[in-house]
C-alpha cells in the first residue's frame, strides 16, 4: 500500500517490536499488565471455584447466582469499563474487567463438572466413607477435567482482550494499554501492530503456563490417607447380626421385596440365588443404607464393606489407587491384590483392565476395607471357573467373622 499510516510492513512491524525489546519502560509496561491481568484471572477463576462448589452443595445459592452470572455475560466489556472507570479509575480497571470476564465462563463449567460426577461413585464413596480429601480427587476430580479445561481455555483468551482492552479505555501509567493508546495517538501504525504481536506472546506463554499448571494438578496422585471406615479387615468387636423385620420395597407400585424377615449372623455366608429381578440387590441396598424400605425395620452394625453390580471404579486410576483410596495402606493393598490379580495388572489404570479383572478390584476393595458385614452383588461375573474358585478361597480367608451376603447365579460355597 505504501502508507505506514494505513498498514505497516511486516519489517517495519519487526523493527518496531525490536525497538520496544531495547527499552526499559518496556518491560515495566510489560510486567504491570501481566500482573493486573494474571490477578484479575487467578481470582475469578478462585471465585468462580468456590462458588460452583457452594452451588453444588446448596441448590438456593446456585438459583441466587444463575441471573446473576447470565447477566455478566450478557452485558458488554465496554459497558463495564466505563462504569468501573467513573466508580474507581484507571489503575485497578483491568484487574477487575478480567475478574467479571474469567467468573461466569469457569463458574458454568465448574458446576456442570460438579452435577457430571457419577452418583454411582458418589454411592461408594457414601458406603466406604471415603473421607473427603479423597473423594475430590479421585471422584470429582476426573469428572471436572473436560469442563474446566474448556473454561479455562476459553477464559484464558478473553481475559487478555479485555484487559488491554480496558487499559487502552482507562490508560494507567506503564501498560501496555497505555502503549497501544499512544501509538494511536501518534498515527503509529507499527506500534499499534508491534504492541499487538507482543499482547500475542504474552497471551500464548501465559496460557501454556496455567494450562500446564492444571495438567500437572489433573496428573498429581496425592496419598490417600485414613478415614472413619479403613484399615485392615479384622472381626468386629460385637459380632452383632442383621435384622429385618417386615421389610417392603416397592417401584411403580410393584413389590420387589414383600414383608421379608430375615437375620443374617456374624461369621457366617449367606447366599441369594434367586432369579433376575427378584429383588436381590435391592435388599443389598438396604442392607447398605444406600435405598430405604417403604416399611419394616432394618438393624445392622454401622460399617458396611460392598461390592456393587456395577464396578464402580475410578477408571484413570490403577487396581492399587482404587483400594487404597478406601483402605488407606498401599502396601496392604498391592499384597491383597496380588492374590487375585496379575502382577502387571495392579498399576495399570482401571480402564485398562478386563472385565474379569476389574470385578476381582472391585472385590478386593469391598473385603480389604474395614467394616462389619459384607455384601457382594454378583461378585463372580467375567471370571472362569478356576479364577472363581480362588476369589471364593479369599473370601473364605478374608472374611474375618463377618456375616457375608452374596447375590449371584452361580453354585454357592
Amino acid at each position: 500500500m505504501d502508507n505506514r499510516i494505513l498498514l505497516a510492513t511486516p519489517v517495519e512491524t519487526a523493527g518496531r517490536v525490536l525497538s520496544l525489546l531495547g527499552g526499559g519502560s518496556f518491560y515495566v509496561a510489560v510486567g504491570r499488565s501481566l500482573l493486573r491481568i494474571a490477578a484479575g484471572f487467578f481470582a475469578g477463576a478462585g471465585a468462580a471455584l468456590l462458588l460452583a462448589s457452594g452451588s453444588r452443595r446448596f441448590p438456593l445459592m446456585e438459583e441466587i447466582l444463575s441471573p446473576l452470572m447470565t447477566l455478566t455475560k450478557a452485558v458488554p466489556v465496554a459497558s463495564f469499563v466505563v462504569l468501573l472507570l467513573i466508580w474507581w479509575g484507571a489503575e485497578s480497571l483491568s484487574v477487575v474487567i478480567c475478574f467479571l470476564v474469567v467468573l461466569p465462563n469457569i463458574y458454568i463449567n465448574t458446576l456442570e463438572g460438579l452435577k457430571s460426577t457419577d452418583s454411582g461413585m458418589l454411592e461408594m464413596a457414601r458406603v466406604f466413607r471415603v473421607r473427603a480429601w479423597n473423594r475430590f480427587f479421585y471422584i470429582y476430580r476426573p469428572a471436572l477435567k473436560p469442563f474446566l479445561y474448556s473454561g479455562m481455555k476459553l477464559s484464558l483468551g478473553m481475559c487478555w482482550k479485555s484487559g488491554i482492552a480496558a487499559e487502552v479505555i482507562g490508560v494507567p501509567g506503564g501498560s501496555i494499554g497505555e502503549g497501544l493508546y499512544l501509538a494511536k495517538v501518534y498515527l503509529d501504525t507499527a506500534g499499534v501492530l508491534g504492541w499487538t504481536v507482543v499482547v500475542i506472546l504474552l497471551s500464548v506463554l501465559f496460557e501454556k503456563a496455567v494450562l500446564g499448571l492444571l495438567e500437572r494438578f489433573f496428573a498429581w496422585e496425592p496419598r490417600c490417607g485414613t478415614g472413619s471406615n479403613t484399615g485392615r479387615a479384622e472381626p468386629p468387636e460385637h459380632g452383632a447380626p442383621i435384622r429385618l423385620a417386615e421389610v417392603t420395597k416397592s417401584y411403580d407400585g410393584r413389590a420387589v421385596i414383600d414383608r421379608l424377615s430375615a437375620v443374617y449372623e456374624p461369621g457366617r455366608i449367606y447366599y441369594l440365588t434367586s432369579p433376575s429381578g427378584s429383588g436381590k440387590t435391592t435388599l443389598l441396598h438396604i442392607l447398605a443404607r444406600l435405598t430405604m424400605p417403604d416399611s419394616g425395620q432394618v438393624t445392622a452394625p454401622p460399617r458396611c464393606g460392598m461390592a456393587f453390580q456395577e464396578d464402580r471404579l475410578c477408571d484413570d486410576y490403577s487396581a492399587v489407587r482404587n483400594v487404597e483410596l478406601v483402605t488407606g495402606d498401599r502396601a496392604a493393598a498391592e499384597r491383597a491384590l496380588g492374590l487375585l490379580l496379575e502382577r502387571e495388572a495392579l498399576h495399570k489404570p482401571c480402564r485398562q483392565l478386563s472385565g474379569g479383572e476389574r470385578r476381582r478390584v472391585a472385590l478386593v476393595r469391598a473385603m480389604e476395607a474395614g467394616s462389619d458385614y459384607l455384601l457382594l452383588d454378583e461378585p463372580f461375573t467375567g471370571m472362569d471357573a478356576q479364577t472363581r474358585d480362588r476369589a471364593k478361597a479369599y473370601i473364605r480367608e478374608r472374611q474375618a467373622g463377618r456375616t457375608v451376603v452374596i447375590a449371584d447365579h452361580f453354585s454357592k460355597f
